[in-house]
């Protein structure tokens, strides 16, 4: 069962896309290098990497890696569902053609993710009508997914739509466990709800990706305090790899084997590059994995 699982990582450690001009000096290959050396399987995309996948899958190749998948910012609800879908088709083609896994979705009408308002105070929500339609939408998305041999797997994400455990509830009841999966982001979920089990536990049968992204209880209380914007609260150190803050594993891991998960685990943490030196935090964060995956085998 073990065996189902690879460990992979997120290349927002080194580069961030919602901040650009941070971390600028890390290359695509040297992430790859990074990843590769620190022991991961494979990286999902970022927005440094190239476009072209011919040059893409060479570099992959060269480091023994995989590539996971790769965010899609939708606009279902701003823009409607044909719109969405020609965009999504698009990204669909490129994942496929490197070879992905995975096509992570979040819905962005209305998110205030990238913006200065507060995280804490200020996420957007949807009418009835949007829900409706945004359920039929990502049906529809789920579809094309499906036609290319990908998952559409939806992340529920600070700032956004789609956060708390009430609204990925909701989101489940309205769209298809064939065509619409789950993300499951530790850190996302305790910032919001200050709870990760109990969305892990209702929803376990829909989890097809799993992101290990662990809180810093004390950089998170500061930055509710000072109401910052979901950067500024990265940026202040709120997130860590795994096994640097708050949230115990092994829970999360035991619930995911038993239940036979298969799939990807990936290490996902914002930080600033100029602070958490980002090989050093992947090397953290897949030595802290190992140790639990030891665990779990002396355990069965």
């Amino acid at each position: 069962m073990l065996k189902n699982i690879q460990i992979g990582i997120a290349p927002i450690g080194w580069r961030n896309d919602d901040i650009p001009e941070i971390g600028k000096e890390n290359t695509y290959k040297q992430i790859l290098s990074d990843a590769a050396l620190a022991g991961y399987e494979g990286t999902e995309v970022g927005g440094c990497y190239p476009t072209d996948p011919k040059e893409l899958n060479n570099e992959v190749n060269l480091r023994n890696l995989r590539i996971i998948g790769q965010w899609f910012s939708g606009y279902i609800v701003r823009d409607g569902i044909e719109q969405a879908k020609l965009d999504f088709t698009k990204h669909c083609e490129f994942l496929k053609s490197v070879q992905a896994d995975v096509a992570v979705y979040s819905e962005q009408s209305y998110s205030i993710q990238g913006t200065d308002q507060c995280v804490y105070t200020d996420k957007p929500y949807l009418t009835d009508e949007e829900w409706e339609l945004f359920g039929t939408g990502l049906n529809e998305l789920g579809e094309v997914a499906n036609s290319f041999g990908i998952k559409l797997v939806y992340h529920h994400h600070m700032g956004t739509v789609v956060q708390t455990k009430e609204e990925v509830d909701r989101l489940m009841e309205i769209t298809n466990p064939t065509k619409v999966h789950l993300l499951y982001d530790t850190g996302h979920i305790f910032v919001s709800d200050n709870d990760y089990l109990s969305l892990l536990k209702a929803h376990i049968d829909r989890i097809a990706h799993v992101h290990f992204k662990d809180v810093r209880p004390d950089k998170l209380k500061e930055a509710k305090a000072e109401h910052k914007s979901f950067l500024g609260s990265f940026l202040h150190g709120m997130f860590t790899v795994p096994g640097d803050g708050c949230i115990d594993y092994k829970e999360i891991y035991n619930l995911l084997i038993q239940h036979d998960y298969t799939g990807w685990i990936v290490v996902e943490a914002e930080q600033d590059p100029a602070i958490a030196n980002p090989l050093e935090y992947a090397q953290m964060g897949r030595k802290y994995i190992d140790r639990l995956i030891d665990s779990v085998k002396l355990s069965v």
